[in-house]
């Protein structure tokens, strides 16, 4: 047998806090030395920070690294232990992604990433060069200052792995993995046992076991040990990155860390055999053939032994079964830690909500409450770094810390019903019924005098007082009383987030919270610079059929029972009048229901489709219950109303990113916001289409018929699933 104890981490980095980035790093290595652990994985550029986007164009970053690096290495921290170290390296005219593999105080190798992600929210060869010389490892002249400190002038510098004296250790880094051909593939051929990935992976829901999938598929066939690092927490941006590091053996996990946490540092240790991988491989005839004609991939010799023989003291890890969260529990702990990580790096003592007993607004809430319910379960863990950091942001003194989340939500939660002659009693209600479960300072206040002083002042500026749709009055006249009392209620909250500290005798400000989903903001169903307007928005990204769900689950997993009520009830904005024969409902004021946005989303986004490819894909889906002519008259309005509301997303919230059709403006979905709205050659297009059909639908086969989603190919049959374009 040949024994090796290896060791990977989830670090919550925060991109350009070089001194936490550096606490983090030390103390994982620390705790894989301790653990005996010979091998030590981080995650993808770890010093810097995954997301310091334009900062790593700053000669300053780089400079700041190496300091970093330097410092690690005339510490004791790489005596014994084969340290992979994330940061960005400058090589002659180039800045490259790169791991620096260090072991006893002298760099090994520095391997540059060789194909970068630059696709959704990634946009890496904006900063970064790939590696692209696929033979020899070149030599790379370090910094004076390092060189000097480390009495080392120069390393290779390449695609190439480690050859110590008992197995062949490589780096492949995140996007490579899932790249047409993947280097994991050529180093299984020339050897290598252990494969280290570092990696930069935001969470994204239902994304998890693609990730997963592709690990455990790179050692399956070929053999080998995969172990995976990644950052966990908000680094500073609208990304969640989800942890999960894992070490899988011959295709099966045996060693698997927390998807969503609130600690720093979690460090995942596996003891491996190394002669189980190399028994699998030559078990494998193919496998040994093309070995035999491989082509030869560059390699720096180290004369260290890694491994141990038989011993039974040291035990190995064995399969284990995989943890994956469902779809509400990843709604309920992705945005709680990331606004955690968000409220205690800005300075904030706080969150305001504007609570509307709806769906979306309680479900900001109810992700509030669980925050607040993780806090207080790690601190009970014994956790100091989130003691510390509830204890200054609660204002607690005398040694005092939170036990309980409802006080613990008194003290850095505040809601507010703002009501108005169009709000129901039941919204009222169930409102202050949900911020007393999860234990939130609550405010009901009345915008009534705030709006007719404002319409006051128009009639005296104008002559003129615009009156309700059900009152007489046109849809301009309807549309800006709405949106007055909207704007209002924005101003009315940031107003409050920054004085009620001050009349509760509390330090600092709170940061406010919006609360509009991604169908909505795709719809444009939202006004711009109401209560969408926020600091911050965890669930912008979610969309409203995902969010029911999770209220429902809500409900009985985090105690918040009045869930339910709010669930079950139909949507509205509250904006107008209630009449006996009128109520105002989002889906009818939409024109359209939420189960279609997202469809329509999907295809707009993760499907690539422009009007026309939508209208004939849709015709396949709604075949069984559509005529084409109808199904052409839903994709025209839903392009017009998209695009004539595009610009809004211009003015977005910063929004936890969860779903891959978001229409986020400034980082995901880079599109114009001027268009033609009557999109005149499109819609022409359509209608072309639709005569020359004289009225023919779709054949499908008599038992298809009756499907709910039709046929008719990839597109129109995942246009309904949420798991689609992962």
């Amino acid at each position: 047998m040949r024994l090796l104890k290896v060791a990977t981490c989830n670090l919550n980095q925060w991109a350009m806090e070089f001194e936490c980035n550096m606490k983090n790093i030390k103390a994982s290595i620390s705790q894989a030395k301790a653990a005996g652990a010979v091998i030590r994985l981080g995650p993808e550029l770890e010093v810097t920070g995954y997301g310091c986007e334009d900062h790593f164009l700053e000669l300053d970053t780089v400079s700041h690294a190496w300091e970093c690096l330097k410092e690690l290495l005339l510490g004791d921290w790489t005596d014994g232990i084969l340290c992979s170290i994330g940061m960005p390296v400058i090589k002659g005219a180039e800045r490259y992604n790169c791991q620096v593999l260090c072991i006893n105080r002298r760099i090994i190798m520095i391997r540059p990433k060789l194909w970068l992600a630059n696709d959704g929210n990634y946009r890496e060869l904006r900063w970064f060069t790939a590696w692209k010389q696929r033979g020899e490892l070149d030599e790379f002249h370090l910094p004076i200052e390092v060189s000097e400190a480390l009495s080392q002038t120069s390393v290779p510098f390449g695609y190439g792995y480690i050859q110590f004296i008992d197995t062949a250790v490589a780096v492949e880094v995140c996007e490579e993995l899932f790249s047409p051909v993947p280097p994991h593939a050529e180093l299984a051929l020339n050897g290598v046992e252990v494969f280290m990935n570092a990696s930069g992976s935001h969470h994204q829901l239902r994304k998890l076991d693609i990730r997963l999938n592709a690990f455990m598929g790179a050692t399956h066939a070929r053999g080998g040990v995969y172990m995976y690092s990644n950052q966990q927490g908000c680094d500073g941006g609208r990304l969640y990155y989800d942890g999960c590091a894992c070490i899988v053996v011959n295709g099966h996990v045996v060693a698997q860390g927390s998807q969503f946490s609130l600690k720093d540092v979690e460090v995942i240790i596996s003891q491996v055999d190394l002669d189980a991988v190399a028994s699998l491989r030559g078990s494998i005839s193919s496998f040994q053939e093309q070995a035999s004609c491989k082509v030869k991939v560059s390699s720096v010799y180290v004369p260290c032994k890694l491994t141990q023989s038989f011993n039974l003291k040291m035990t190995l890890s064995s399969p284990k079964k995989i943890m994956y969260h469902t779809p509400q529990e990843e709604i309920a702990f992705g945005p709680a830690c990331w606004l955690w990580d968000y409220l205690r790096r800005s300075g904030a003592s706080g969150f305001l909500l504007p609570l509307s007993g709806g769906a979306d607004s309680s479900s900001v809430a109810a992700i509030v409450g669980c925050m607040c319910q993780l806090v207080v379960k790690e601190i009970a863990n014994g956790d100091e770094q989130v003691k510390t950091d509830a204890k200054r942001i609660g204002n607690y003194a005398d040694g005092q810390f939170p036990t309980d989340s409802k006080e613990f939500a008194k003290r850095i939660f505040y809601t507010v019903f703002m009501g108005s002659e169009n709000s129901s009693k039941e919204t009222k209600m169930r409102a202050k019924q949900l911020a007393d479960e999860i234990g939130a300072w609550h405010l009901d206040v009345c915008i009534d005098g705030v709006v007719s002083a404002v319409l006051s002042l128009f009639q005296t500026v104008t002559g003129k007082r615009p009156r309700y749709k059900v009152d007489g009055g046109s849809n301009a006249e309807n549309l800006g009383l709405q949106n007055i009392q909207a704007r209002m209620r924005m101003v009315l909250a940031f107003m409050l987030a920054s004085l009620l500290p001050w009349v509760h005798s509390k330090p600092g400000f709170y940061l406010v919270l919006g609360s509009s989903n991604v169908d909505e903001g795709l719809r444009g169903y939202l006004t711009k610079y109401d209560c969408s307007s926020a600091d911050i928005n965890p669930i912008g990204s979610i969309s409203k059929q995902d969010l029911r769900l999770f209220l429902r689950w809500a409900a009985t997993n985090l105690g918040y029972q009045s869930l339910a009520d709010i669930e079950a009830a139909p949507p509205t904005a509250e904006l107008e009048p209630i009449r006996s024969d009128y109520t105002q409902l989002d889906e009818v004021d939409m024109g359209m229901t939420y189960e279609e946005l997202s469809v329509y989303g999907r295809m707009r986004k993760i499907f690539r489709c422009g009007p026309v490819s939508m209208f004939k894909n849709l015709c396949y889906k709604w075949g069984p219950k559509l005529s084409p002519a109808e199904v052409a008259e839903k994709v025209k309005y839903f392009f017009k109303y998209y695009s004539i509301n595009r610009h809004k997303m211009t003015v977005l919230t910063p929004s936890y990113h969860a779903e891959s059709y978001s229409p986020e403006d400034n980082r995901f979905d880079l599109r114009q916001f001027l268009y033609n709205s009557k999109w005149p050659y499109q819609f022409k297009k359509i209608d072309e289409i639709v005569d020359g059909l004289n009225g023919d639908t779709v054949a499908f086969p008599e038992e298809e018929e009756e499907a709910s989603s039709g046929q008719g190919g990839v597109v129109a049959a995942n246009s309904g699933d949420p798991s689609a374009g992962l």
